[in-house]
């Protein structure tokens, strides 16, 4: 079997304003630090609304495509933004993480790494934040749950900040268990253990500043990986944000290539063992642009490494 990577010029059309962390130099490292890999690349289609609709309201949809700007940028939140090209790069970016799930469940390809922007783990319900519109790992946890029939789906979200919007999206869903590990204190201030979803569906992790990868490492490997083995998910979801590199300059986590490198090979171990290795990856935070492409290079290697 081979890794699919997914993604689509659009993405690279949500243009923020200059100096914003969140740009398209982000993608464009990303995509050029896997230009050398094995991948098979596939186009991202144009999500649907009845695809968002599984986890955004429509009115939600519509406020959006209002706010769309013809010129430069219009400012929906404190750090949140979009540009004429941002309606069609959100689409194209729920795309890609449905046809990863369509190609994994459908035995087209081992895995899938969605390469796309903007990211999707902070956006509520109907609330943009945290640079992100739609909730893209919960949108691909919803459509295996009703369009592919799955029973237990998981997501894991090793971003640095909190993914307070698939907590939000997945919260009253108890076919869907929500990992999330991320830096405590920090914005957006969600994300405490005691938060445990309306059916004890919620794991949070925190870990606090100026740790490093031991203390990740120690934290996935007594929490984390049992709490998966217990659950017995048929499809595994990451959330893969590289903001807790230790070069990352929105965080304070010590973490390096290396444990990017191990947390993807545990995670999809695990997979082999309990889903026939089906794992879906969307990419979510990295603001370091060179910590950002290592990062995503080493997690993507260890997903060809798992596929084959």
């Amino acid at each position: 079997m081979i890794t699919a990577l997914i993604t689509h010029a659009d993405c690279l059309t949500h243009v923020t304003p200059a100096g914003h962390p969140e740009r398209v130099a982000r993608l464009e490292h990303v995509l050029h630090a896997l230009e050398p890999l094995d991948l098979l690349r596939v186009t991202a289609p144009m999500a649907e609304d009845s695809d968002l609709t599984l986890i955004h309201p429509q009115a939600y949809l519509d406020g959006l495509r209002k706010a769309l700007p013809d010129t430069g940028n219009v400012q929906l939140d404190s750090d949140t933004y979009m540009s004429p090209g941002s309606i069609n790069a959100a689409y194209r970016a729920a795309g890609a993480v449905l046809k990863a799930t369509d190609m994994v469940l459908g035995g087209d390809v081992g895995n899938a790494f969605c390469a796309i922007r903007p990211p999707g783990h902070h956006a509520e319900t109907a609330t943009p934040m945290g640079f992100c519109l739609f909730g893209n790992a919960a949108l691909a946890a919803k459509h295996a749950l009703e369009r592919h029939g799955l029973a237990r789906v998981a997501v894991v979200d090793f971003d640095v900040h909190h993914g307070n919007g698939t907590q939000d999206l997945l919260w009253n869903e108890s076919r869907a268990l929500t990992i999330t590990s991320q830096q405590m204190p920090l914005w957006p201030g969600t994300g405490e253990a005691s938060e445990r979803g309306a059916h004890d569906n919620v794991l949070n992790i925190p870990l606090p500043p100026q740790s490093t990868g031991a203390e990740m490492r120690a934290a996935y490997t007594a929490q984390v990986f049992p709490r998966l083995r217990a659950f017995q998910p048929e499809l595994l979801i990451i959330s893969a944000g590289f903001d807790a590199h230790q070069d990352d300059p929105l965080a304070q986590l010590n973490w390096t290539v290396d444990d990017f490198r191990w947390v993807t090979r545990e995670l999809c171990q695990i997979a082999a063992e309990i889903c026939g290795g089906r794992v879906v990856s969307t990419l979510e935070g990295g603001y370091d642009l060179t910590a950002l492409a290592n990062s995503a290079k080493a997690h993507v290697e260890e997903l060809l490494e798992a596929a084959k």
